[in-house]
């Protein structure tokens, strides 16, 4: 059974950092795109970025570009989100899902709730 668990988000002041963590199993973890997306209050699904299986490309929306970085882990099995410089806009639940370079399934998890506010 394929199973993603997101951890890692919090409160934060304007400008702080976070790094959010993604376990995954049940399936080959470096055979996949990996994609965060968040959700904020109100609002639909945005895809906030992506990695490659073998972990050597990566994408951005425009919003996050220069602050949040994605990498990934394949001897762990785990994705991650390093988030700097952050806004109060990126406030949101984030949750990491699977998918190809262009597409990615919705997500399983229960996400992880990031806060950004003074």
């Amino acid at each position: 059974e394929v199973e993603l668990v997101e951890s890692g988000g919090g409160l934060v002041q304007p400008g702080g950092s976070l790094r959010l963590s993604c376990a995954a199993s049940g399936f080959t973890f470096n055979l996949w795109y990996m994609h965060w997306v968040r959700r904020a209050p109100g609002k639909d699904l945005e895809w906030v970025s992506n990695i490659n299986g073998g972990g050597d490309v990566t994408r951005y929306r425009d919003s996050v570009k220069g602050r949040f970085t994605i990498s990934r882990d394949i001897t762990k099995n785990t994705l991650y989100l390093q988030m700097n410089s952050l806004k109060p806009e990126d406030t949101a639940v984030y949750y990491c899902t699977r998918g190809g370079d262009t597409n990615y399934e919705q997500p399983r998890g229960q996400g992880t709730q990031v806060s950004v506010n003074s």
